[in-house]
């Protein structure tokens, strides 16, 4: 298991956006961003995230509720594959989010989407330490599968990431991260996409000039609760 550590808080701004309105943004940020390493051949990468919630569902109540400190935690795949699987949380703090991170082995995550905290306890990685306490003490299982294909810009000055998470899909009723073959219906139910900035302290003002007059909704969109709201609770 490699440890990410902890990133610095940051400012994550989220919106939606009608996909012509996306196309016009696009451009504007080719000039002046570059793509992820992770678009192979400019084009973006599939992101599958397994969230999981208590007994109680707090992640989803408490973010329905606008409770401004929270934690959320996933386990994510990309393009389908379990080369590469991480375990995140994701921690609210007022109008910032940090993000927790490491990477864990296929067996691993099996035995976390098992709802098995067993070793966690022992391991060297704080997270999965805090894991370890969180799902003895809250129960905490998988709750739903989250899909959609990204296409990230990125910019050194600050950390800058934009990203457009388009095709937004859940599994339902099932917590099979791993199924080439699961079967997912779509999330939204109109003809939008999701524009997210993220930034750490400020976003540079050429940057800030050229998002200007974007046709877009500032929204407090979760793709959890889009897609949990779904599933009986």
């Amino acid at each position: 298991m490699r440890n990410l550590g902890t990133m610095p808080a940051r400012h994550e701004l989220k919106y939606f956006i009608n996909p012509a309105e996306l196309m016009v943004v696009r451009e504007r940020l080719r000039r002046v961003m570059r793509l992820d390493r992770h678009c192979a051949g400019g084009r973006p990468y599939q992101v599958r995230s397994l969230y999981f919630d208590d007994v109680d569902d707090h992640a989803y109540t408490d973010k329905l509720a606008g409770v401004q400190n929270r934690d959320k935690y996933r386990i994510r795949i990309y393009n389908g594959r379990d080369d590469v699987i991480y375990l995140e949380r994701k921690r609210k703090l007022g109008d910032l989010i940090a993000k927790s991170s490491v990477r864990i082995t296929r067996r691993l995550a099996e035995q976390i989407i098992s709802a098995d905290p067993r070793g966690l306890n022992r391991a060297e990685n704080p997270l999965l330490k805090d894991l370890y306490v969180t799902m003895r003490t809250t129960l905490l299982r998988p709750a739903v599968i989250v899909d959609y294909d990204r296409e990230a810009y990125v910019y050194p000055v600050e950390t800058v990431r934009v990203t457009f998470d388009t095709r937004l899909r859940t599994a339902l009723k099932s917590e099979n991260l791993f199924d080439p073959e699961i079967a997912t219906v779509p999330a939204q139910d109109r003809d939008v996409e999701i524009l997210e900035v993220k930034f750490d302290r400020y976003l540079p003002e050429h940057l800030r000039c050229l998002l200007a007059g974007t046709e877009a909704e500032r929204s407090a969109v979760s793709k959890y609760v889009l897609c949990r709201r779904y599933e009986p609770l």
